[in-house]
């Protein structure tokens, strides 16, 4: 009888352990994904690790890759493979932001986000464009504060069908709208928006200079266009194996076609036509540390890895996924060395104006 008891009592730990990890432990904000519900996009389950051996091949070294034009498949295939990991482990804001003593993780991302609204000046019901919105975690925190209308583009058409759920549960759906498609080529007509932003998201273009031009293009003549871009610092030495390394890591991890120098962006943005305004690294002091969160979160990396173990073993989640996790687990490493060191940025802020009227 004791030993039935203590076997019951035993379980009923286990059980209760496991849905503290998964159900409660589990979702990064009270609204966002749970563990249980981590799929492969719009990826068939039984597909996952092939994406995923696939990607890891193409993206081995980054800087060698030869066919540039299939770098957008593979961003969307890196997309489709790590949203709702994002989501669940980091939350609907897939980008960095200053540490600032005193307040969450959630509102340093937020006060990170209305900065670039409020650099490009907008007014309330003007049209501006999120260049790359992922599943819209910047795009709703821009239009709540400045009742701007916020299209988003994404190549991924799962991060289109999460952003608008999203959108519509924070009741944002009549100020944001969302679209699939190429930031390389957009399906919109010139002089369109009345201000642009871009937040750790044009990285992905194999060519700055490509996705530059489509931005000013769309966009109306005398408004702003604001980025946070990654970068490596003047601090990088290309001829320092460990910073080699890290760097290698970062862009094999975050589907990055080669990381740019710092000194390209402001070049890149002059060359398509635009006045560069202002230029400034927000990840340099009297900045806190962006990777604090990084650091601080490396238990809870460890627990989630444990959960999804776990479910890809019992067959809830795809197999594949503990790879996926496993490659952010250590990119979150080769970030946290990028930071730390000061060889690498993710927030890079460059503020450009398109002339009122195009040099002949």
């Amino acid at each position: 009888m004791v030993d039935s008891v203590a076997l019951f009592c035993t379980a009923g730990l286990i059980a209760g352990a496991l849905y503290w990890f998964i159900c409660v432990l589990g979702p990064a904000e009270r609204k966002g994904k749970r563990a249980s519900d981590l799929s492969g996009g719009s990826i068939s389950a039984e597909k996952v690790r092939d994406n995923y051996d696939q990607y890891w091949s193409f993206f081995r070294r980054p800087k060698e890759i030869e066919t540039a034009e299939k770098v957008p498949d593979f961003v969307d295939t890196f997309y489709n493979l790590v949203t709702d990991i994002y989501e669940w482990g980091w939350g609907q804001s897939f980008h960095f932001s200053p540490h600032i003593p005193g307040k969450s993780d959630k509102d340093a991302t937020r006060i990170h986000e209305e900065m670039a609204v409020d650099l490009i000046n907008v007014k309330p019901g003007q049209k501006i464009l999120d260049a790359g919105c992922g599943v819209g975690g910047p795009m709703r925190a821009i239009a709540a504060h400045s009742k701007a209308q916020v299209t988003g583009i994404t190549i991924n058409e799962y991060q289109v069908q999460r952003a608008k759920l999203h959108n519509k549960k924070a009741g944002l759906d009549s100020l944001c709208n969302v679209v699939c498609g190429n930031f390389l080529k957009m399906p919109f007509e010139e002089n369109t928006f009345d201000g642009a932003y871009s937040i750790e998201a044009t990285c992905h273009a194999p060519k700055l200079e490509e996705v530059y031009s489509e931005i000013f293009r769309v966009m109306k003549p005398g408004t702003l266009f604001v980025s946070y871009e990654w970068v490596t610092t003047e601090k990088y030495r290309d001829d320092d194996e460990e910073h080699k390394d890290v760097i290698q890591g970062i862009e094999r991890g975050d589907a990055l076609p080669g990381l740019r120098s710092y000194k390209d962006i402001a070049a890149t943005a002059m060359k398509v036509g635009f006045e560069v305004v202002k230029e400034k690294d927000l990840a340099k002091p009297p900045s806190k540390p962006w990777w604090n969160r990084l650091k601080m979160g490396r238990l809870a990396y460890w627990r989630n890895h444990v959960v999804v173990v776990i479910l890809s073993a019992v067959g809830v989640a795809p197999k594949g996924t503990v790879d996926v996790h496993d490659m952010l687990f250590k990119t979150a490493d080769y970030l946290t060395r990028g930071g730390e060191t000061g060889i690498f940025s993710p927030m890079h802020m460059i503020l450009c104006r398109k002339p009122e009227k195009a040099s002949e």
